[in-house]
């Protein structure tokens, strides 16, 4: 009878102990996965502030005589497909590594029209002069950078989640309780280059009264020994 007592009293206490690990665990796996949801909130934010700037960057430029087309075309395509990628909750792309890394190659494709748009501005000079179009730079550049910060955070608070969610005992409960892993905004294949853009500055060919390239002038000859 006191063995049973016993072996009963062993069971209840070691019942209490697992429950108190796994509501410790659950409790730190909840205030760590509303920190990275927090901070994906921050990422969120200074998107869309880039995005909120680009159709007055657009415009600003579109009345630059000759300015390139398909510059301001791929800008409108790339800050496009951003919104048809995150779909209506972008909030669970954290949660979806797959869904995620779509979504910051959008981002990114978004980034380098962008660079590609500075690069091709330093070609009009009366554009750059304009104090709209400054301000605009400006900001832009301020949100490039808040984007860079708020990024390296949030990947800061998914790596201290994923990090506690892999240790033991944690690892055994966290898919019983839905935490599943956080995606990581990783760095852009080629991002250390900058953008490629080439102009033609070739001169163009002089031309004859009869509308046909000039001609070289023949070589002199060699004199007679």
């Amino acid at each position: 009878m006191k063995k049973g007592l016993g072996c009963l009293v062993a069971l209840v206490v070691v019942a209490i102990i697992v429950a108190v690990m796994a509501g410790g665990s659950y409790n730190r796996l909840v205030g760590l996965s509303q920190g990275v949801d927090a901070q994906w909130a921050q990422v969120e934010s200074v998107y869309q502030r880039r995005a909120d700037l680009i159709p007055n960057l657009v415009a600003s430029v579109q009345g630059a005589a000759n300015f390139e087309k398909s510059t301001l075309e791929s800008i409108t395509q790339a800050r496009a497909s951003v919104g048809q990628i995150q779909g209506p909750n972008p909030q669970n792309l954290p949660n979806d590594p797959a869904a995620f890394a779509r979504w910051q190659a959008a981002q990114d494709q978004l980034s380098g029209a962008l660079s590609r748009l500075l690069v091709v501005v330093e070609r009009y000079p009366d554009l750059k002069a304009t104090q709209n179009f400054r301000d605009l730079q400006a900001q832009l550049e301020g949100t490039e950078n808040r984007i860079t910060v708020e990024r390296g955070r949030y990947n800061d608070a998914a790596r201290d989640y994923n990090t506690a969610r892999q240790r033991f005992p944690t690892a055994l409960l966290a898919n019983l309780f839905g935490f599943h892993e956080k995606a990581y905004f990783r760095a852009q294949p080629g991002a250390e280059q900058a953008p490629k853009v080439q102009f033609d500055f070739s001169p163009a060919p002089r031309a004859l009264p009869g509308g046909s390239p000039a001609a070289l002038p023949a070589p002199a000859a060699s004199p007679r020994p």
